[in-house]
């Protein structure tokens, strides 16, 4: 008995995790959710397979089996998709797909687990929300604002984790 659930588990597992890998962008979410769209997309996929080749032939031959595989991680892929698209309320493809999603099962914990480690969710991925770079920088210029910043530091002015976000964003020049 427990070696079927644990079979089941795994098997909803694999085929959850092969459909994630499908859509580009992450999809952080629960492991218990994983394993239900694996689940679901294999029952409407073995149930798309049985509608195919019959309820008693769906494995009888490697290419039926293939087959039901392929339908399994396809309806899965399906079932993620629409959860990305309609509860997450992001696009499947693009720029916006690759950002870290803002609502979801588990979203807003993994938001604030990142922000305790000191992580911004919003600049793992894609181009940064609000930046602020000057046209024409030049070398003197850079120089001239790190100086700065070092005083601003030193007098204690601004914090360390200020000093160091200024200092980075000088950098990219």
């Amino acid at each position: 008995m427990l070696g079927s659930v644990l079979s089941v588990m795994l098997s909803g597992l694999l085929i959850g995790g092969l459909a994630r890998l499908a859509l580009p962008g992450p999809d952080p979410m629960p492991f218990w959710f994983t394993v239900f769209v694996g689940l679901t997309g294999s029952l409407a996929g073995g149930a798309v397979a049985a509608g195919i080749y019959g309820a008693r032939h769906t494995f009888d031959q490697p290419n039926h089996a293939f087959v039901t595989l392929l339908l399994e991680i396809g309806a899965a892929v399906l079932i993620l998709a629409l959860y990305r698209r309609f509860v997450q309320q992001r696009p499947l493809s693009g720029p916006e797909a690759r950002r870290f999603p803002s609502r979801g099962l588990g979203i807003e914990r993994m938001r604030a687990r990142l922000r305790q480690l000191g992580i911004d969710p919003d600049r793992l991925t894609g181009e940064p929300v609000n930046r602020q770079e000057p046209a024409n920088a030049k070398t003197e210029d850079v120089a001239e604002q790190l100086e700065k910043l070092r005083e601003q530091r030193d007098s204690g002015t601004i914090t360390e984790e200020e000093y160091e976000h200024g200092r980075e964003r000088l950098r990219r020049y």
